[in-house]
């Protein structure tokens, strides 16, 4: 199975991966700086983990080992602080496409 090209991938983002929610509220697993990624920051409507439609303004098509799983913080490129609403990880074993992680965030 192919990945997504490194070189596509133009942007980088720091993803604080989101642990579950304890006495204390949410809680995050250490940041990691500069993942490879490439941001659209364009407006769409989703679906999130309850069903529900909510907007998206925030894209993120990433390599597949990426460990971001919905609620997880996000930093964009231009240092806006976001939240993934979901994440889809995209592969076709057999197929010429490459395989890649997609995170929607808010």
């Amino acid at each position: 199975m192919t990945r997504v090209p490194r070189w596509l991938l133009r942007h980088r983002i720091t993803v604080e991966p989101y642990l579950g929610t304890s006495a204390y509220g949410k809680q995050y697993g250490p940041a990691v700086a500069d993942v490879p990624a490439l941001v659209a920051e364009t407006v769409k409507t989703v679906r999130n983990a309850e069903g529900r439609e909510v907007i998206s303004t925030a894209q993120i098509i990433a390599e597949p080992d990426l460990a971001c799983p919905a609620e997880s913080r996000i930093t964009l490129p231009d240092g806006r602080r976001t939240t993934a609403i979901s994440v889809a990880h995209h592969t076709a074993p057999g197929l010429p496409v490459p395989a890649s992680t997609e995170v929607m965030c808010e």
